[in-house]
């Protein structure tokens, strides 16, 4: 239903995609994937006509109408559901209930419809957002990144609502899980080149590794009958008898044109450090309460009992603002309980993921100065293998944090983790500014990591892969739950979800 032709999109020296085609066919849900900052959120832009292309086109049919998320916050009405439904067409300016279905799914009350859209926070502004992109029924919804501020309850509901969705569907996530439910195809942009593919992620990357084989070995294969037809060149070029023969294969040369070598693509690799704790249980809370107003009537969590093994994988889970992050900071000390009493052992080494954290990060520090930091044991030689690890070779290591994305900044928190030994890890939404092929790595890092972890994440992914215990956030307080996520699903599941 749409189509680019020949598109290309440089800025400055550096050339984004060249002579891109790509068809967006009927009823088909397609998943962007590739690596932060090769283009997929300009060529977006492109299609929704916000960004002309340097070359080719964007074939569009007549009254096609596209759906799009807003990253942008501009409200105009008192409430959130006026907001969202201005959204609605013509002939269904009095459907509020469509609006509110999705308001609902996405997390909002009854009372908070009523509320002025700017009183909330900045997640839940994007959810605005995100509803006003899908109460419009569009032929297309153009999302770029719906899942970031979602809680997982409401990522269940998107899932939902998009594998049911009758259009079209293009989709920018970091979420594998989440991608791979909802689309019926993947397209990539890799090496400046657009590749689509029926099916999910793995099959995307399984059928680009076959293709980029193929080519390598066709390279090879061209690069050595070149080198055959030059050695003949060289070799009797001068002959009169063989000046013919020579300059045929002079000209078959020049007609194989030149196939460049494909470039090699960063990957984040790494290796959390573990000391060794001797220690079966390494932390332990009892009657564990907290209030930001240090009143017993605003606790976020009260009389939590927490036992932490030296090899448990524990998962926060629940709604936004309910407290995850909170009960994460006090376990590090961050913050101080209302009541109850945390235990550790002697032992006890902690690396503590957050996004306070990375608030706290000195803007005037190097990479380097800011790593070190975390460990002053370490050599210079040390310090920048970690930088080289998380991606921040050579100069780049020089770079100052202010001028760093979320993305860098989150990569550096890392870093410093890395920098020290620890034998438990606190993560909260580790998996926040990274791409996919990063977060495939953090994934398998949290699994083989010798240690314990309590992390925080909405990704179903994670928690499967990884998680053996759970503290939930549900039903108006958090409880600890002695088993999987598949097995609180079966056994317990979410309130309210259909």
């Amino acid at each position: 239903m749409i189509q680019l032709n020949n598109i290309s999109k440089h800025f400055g020296l550096q050339v984004l995609f060249d002579d891109l085609n790509f068809l967006l066919g009927k009823r088909e849900r397609i998943g962007f994937v590739g690596r932060n900052g090769s283009g997929k959120s300009t060529l977006f832009k492109i299609i929704l006509g916000e960004m002309e292309p340097d070359a080719g086109e964007v074939v569009i049919p007549k009254g096609y109408k596209i759906g799009a998320l807003d990253q942008h916050i501009h409200f105009t009405k008192p409430t959130v559901l006026e907001e969202c439904c201005q959204a609605l067409s013509e002939e269904e300016q009095y459907d509020w209930w469509k609006a509110e279905r999705i308001l609902f799914g996405l997390g909002f009350s009854e009372e908070d419809l009523e509320k002025d859209p700017n009183s909330f926070s900045g997640g839940y502004q994007v959810r605005i957002n995100l509803t006003k992109a899908l109460v419009q029924n569009p032929n297309l919804l153009l999302l770029d990144e719906p899942t970031n501020y979602l809680d997982i309850v409401s990522l269940r509901w998107l899932k939902g609502f998009l594998t049911s969705f009758k259009g079209e569907v293009l989709l920018i996530t970091h979420d594998k899980d989440f991608m791979d439910s909802v689309t019926t195809h993947t397209a990539g942009l890799s090496r400046k080149n657009l590749s689509k593919y029926k099916g999910n992620t793995e099959k995307f990357y399984e059928q680009l590794n076959i293709a980029e084989e193929m080519y390598e070995q066709t390279r090879l294969t061209q690069e050595k009958k070149k080198k055959e037809l030059q050695g003949f060149v060289d070799r009797f070029g001068a002959k009169a008898s063989k000046a013919t023969q020579a300059q045929s294969r002079a000209k078959q040369i020049e007609k194989m044109g030149t196939m460049e070598k494909l470039d090699s693509e960063n990957n984040l690799g790494f290796r959390f450090h573990y000391k060794e704790c001797p220690g079966k249980v390494i932390l332990e809370t009892n009657d564990l309460s907290f209030s930001y107003s240090g009143k017993e009537e605003d606790d976020l969590f009260k009389d939590l009992k927490i036992t932490v093994g030296r090899h448990d994988r524990i998962g926060i889970i629940g709604k936004n603002g309910k407290g995850k992050s909170t009960l994460l900071n006090v376990i590090a000390g961050e913050l101080k309980e209302r009541t109850g009493e945390i235990k550790s052992h002697p032992s006890l080494s902690m690396g503590h993921f957050g996004q306070t954290n990375i608030e706290r990060l000195h803007l005037d520090n190097s990479i380097l100065t800011e790593i070190s930091e975390s460990n002053h044991d370490l050599g210079v030689g040390q310090v920048r293998k970690i930088c080289g690890t998380m991606m921040f070779a050579d100069d780049l290591a020089k770079k100052k944090i202010s001028v760093l994305s979320g993305g860098e900044k989150s990569r550096v928190m890392l870093g410093k983790i890395l920098a020290r030994k620890s034998n438990l890890l606190l993560l909260d939404e580790p998996t926040n500014h990274l791409d996919m092929e990063s977060i495939q790595t953090l994934s398998e890092e949290i699994v083989r990591f010798p240690g314990a972890v309590i992390l925080v994440t909405h990704s179903e992914l994670l928690l499967r892969a990884s998680v053996n215990k759970l503290i939930i956030f549900h039903k108006g307080k958090a409880e600890f739950f002695d088993g999987t996520y598949d097995e609180f699903l079966e056994k317990i599941g979410w309130e309210n979800e259909e």
